[in-house]
């Protein structure tokens, strides 16, 4: 009879266990800010982030940002399914993953885009649950006398009878204006939703979750195509500040994720809803001009030893 009892005990346990462990399992996006080695790559425009500019980006200040980042991923409770951009190269996303705690749980999805200064979309995911089947990139044609746009990065990632297609995005900077810097991002919008409607149309089932800085908020163009296929998981009330980016002193919101309807049913790998959220930790956080801001590495050529000018975000899913 006692030992009855102390088993219903344990199952019970491990029960509560499972549950509870489950609402910290998460899928995340983070614009991690300029993360450059200090090297100088021959043919990219990285001469700012290397120790003998103005900026003195050396190894120490490379690899003290390298542990912020794993600060900022065990908040985010070590995504099964991470997406980052900003980031110059493979083998710094290789010393992100070997520097904190995916170290041999972590698989990473990177391809060199043509983007002038180097920067690139990557996808981090637990190879120890899912399983990559495929994985590419969608490029874009910008208007004559741009600069090339950061490649979307996407992959094909299996969970069991679940296909999961991940898509990462860096859209075009609103560098010089809201209107004349729009029509780029709505080439990729376009291009992006083409994408992910073809792959829904061959697998109606598949599972989709589309992330990334959209440099848009949501109520613009860029973003409103997209939620005509997925369903927006990010927005104001996702947050305490109403926003994942400060300018000015107003928070609105640039880091997006999206997901499918087929990632809301509760069958297999599903998204909670309303789980979407900004993380917002104090370390997070810096003040300037009497304004809460993202506490970002630095502001103009001053080393201010912080984070990214841009907060995480993530959504809670869970298996069945």
């Amino acid at each position: 009879m006692k030992l009855t009892t102390l088993l219903t005990f344990v199952i019970m346990l491990l029960s509560f266990t499972n549950i509870f462990g489950q609402k910290d399992l998460t899928i995340g996006f983070y614009n991690v800010e300029n993360l450059f080695d200090t090297l100088k790559t021959e043919g990219k425009n990285d001469n700012e982030f290397l120790p003998n500019t103005a900026r003195e980006w050396n190894t120490q200040k490379y690899f003290e940002k390298i542990s912020h980042i794993n600060r900022v991923i065990e908040t985010m409770h070590c995504p099964l399914i991470l997406g980052l951009c900003e980031i110059e190269n493979e083998a710094v996303v290789r010393d992100i993953v070997k520097g904190g705690s995916l170290n041999k749980t972590h698989g990473i999805v990177h391809y060199e885009s043509l983007d002038q200064r180097g920067i690139d979309n990557v996808i981090i995911y637990d190879s120890t649950k899912i399983n990559i089947a495929e994985s590419g990139i969608i490029r874009f044609k910008m208007p004559l006398n741009s600069l090339p746009s950061r490649d979307i990065v996407w992959a094909k990632l299996h969970s069991g009878n679940d296909t999961i297609l991940t898509i990462v995005n860096h859209w075009p900077s609103r560098y010089g204006g809201q209107m004349e810097s729009e029509p780029k991002r709505l080439i990729v919008a376009y291009s992006v939703k083409k994408f992910i409607d073809s792959m829904v149309t061959v697998n109606p089932k598949i599972k989709v979750v589309f992330m990334g800085d959209l440099n848009d908020y949501p109520e613009n163009i860029g973003p409103q195509i997209i939620s005509e296929s997925l369903k927006p998981m990010i927005t104001a009330e996702s947050g305490e500040f109403g926003g994942s980016y400060n300018y000015k002193g107003k928070w609105n919101v640039l880091d997006h994720i999206f997901v499918s309807n087929s990632l809301l049913k509760k069958k297999g790998i599903h998204v909670s809803k309303k789980s979407g959220k900004i993380h917002s930790d104090k370390y997070l956080l810096d003040t300037y001009k009497g304004n809460i801001v993202p506490f970002r590495t630095y502001g103009g050529r001053k080393y201010l030893a912080g984070y990214s000018d841009h907060l995480p975000v993530t959504v809670n899913f869970s298996f069945n």
